[in-house]
C-alpha cells in the first residue's frame, strides 16, 4: 500500500534537543530523517512535489539556510523551519505575492509550530 501522505524532511544534526515525534502511521505527515544538510537538499531535489515542509534541525549554518533558501525550486511552497544549537530559529513560508517570508522564533514559537503542524505530540500543561 502505497502512502500518500505528504512528507516532513528533517536533517538533525548531532546537537539537535530530543524532540517527541509522532512518526506513527496515523500521523497527519510522514515524517523522514536524513542524516545531513546535504541529503536534506538532494532529497528535495528528487520530490519537491511531495515535501509540505522541511526542517533543519541544528544541521547547518545560517548561511547555509540562506543558501537553501535562494536555490529552492520555483514550484516548492512548503514552508522551511531553520534551528541552531543556540536557540536561534527562522522559518520561511510562501506568501500570496509569489515570494518567501522569513521569521525569526523564539523556543516556544518553535515547538508551538511542531505541535500546530501535528509533528510531535503536545506536552501536558501542569495546572
Amino acid at each position: 500500500m502505497r502512502d500518500i501522505r505528504r512528507i516532513t524532511l528533517i536533517a538533525r544534526g548531532a546537537a539537535a534537543p530530543a524532540r517527541e515525534w509522532d512518526a506513527s502511521a496515523r500521523a497527519a505527515n510522514r515524517i523522514i530523517f536524513v542524516d545531513t544538510f546535504e541529503i536534506l537538499k538532494g532529497a528535495l531535489g528528487y520530490a519537491a512535489e511531495d515535501v509540505d515542509r522541511l526542517f533543519i534541525d541544528c544541521a547547518a549554518t545560517e548561511s547555509q539556510f540562506l543558501d537553501l533558501l535562494t536555490t529552492l525550486p520555483g514550484d516548492f511552497i512548503g514552508d522551511v523551519l531553520f534551528v541552531n544549537g543556540d536557540e536561534r530559529s527562522f522559518l520561511s513560508t510562501t506568501c500570496r505575492s509569489g515570494g518567501r517570508l522569513l521569521y525569526a522564533m523564539l523556543p516556544a514559537d518553535v515547538r508551538f509550530y511542531l505541535e500546530a503542524q501535528r509533528l510531535v505530540t503536545k506536552v501536558a500543561i501542569a495546572a
